[in-house]
């Protein structure tokens, strides 16, 4: 890979990079937060957060996918790698735990975007004219707190990992 490519494919990477994990942070740390205490369980409150998902989701999908298309290219660029299923340097043990824990990413939130914002949205839209149950709202709610800062935590192993690798 040429000088010009590998920078711009870094760019796109770390670009994706920042919007996904970035978003995820700004999310649980700033944005959640400051909803619950301004809004608190209002249909206000329910609306912005369905509003959000739908704006978040798919362009942290679209980074998801130029980090794994940019990060073949930078992968197979690296002078440490040996091939595929290699695992015998440093380097390549870490990268092995980098994608693991991208995939555990990449689960987390398929659960999060197909098994609970769905039901969540039905409970929301429930609540909003006065037929749902704000418990099992709450419940959901919860579950998909959870699941983020879990994807949260993965993100920051994720760079975490990929410092490492740079730094062999």
């Amino acid at each position: 890979m040429s000088h010009p490519e590998l920078a711009l494919s870094l760019f796109f990477h770390l670009s994706a990079t920042v919007i996904w994990i970035g978003g995820l942070l700004i999310t649980a740390l700033l944005v959640w937060p400051e909803m619950r205490r301004v809004l608190e369980n209002t249909p206000s409150l329910y609306s912005l957060l369905t509003r959000l998902r739908k704006r978040f989701y798919p362009i942290s999908n679209i980074s998801l996918g130029v980090l794994i298309v940019t990060g073949l290219f930078q992968m197979t660029a690296d002078p440490s790698y040996d091939g595929i299923m290699t695992f015998d340097n440093e380097w390549s043990r870490v990268m092995l735990a980098k994608h693991l824990t991208i995939v555990l990413m990449a689960l987390s939130g398929w659960l999060l975007q197909y098994g609970v914002v769905p039901s969540l949205e039905r409970t929301t839209m429930l609540l909003e004219r006065n037929k749902g149950n704000a418990e099992e709202w709450a419940k959901l709610r919860q579950r998909e707190v959870r699941l983020t800062w879990l994807n949260v935590i993965l993100g920051m192993c994720v760079l975490g990992f990929s410092a490492w690798a740079t730094a062999i």
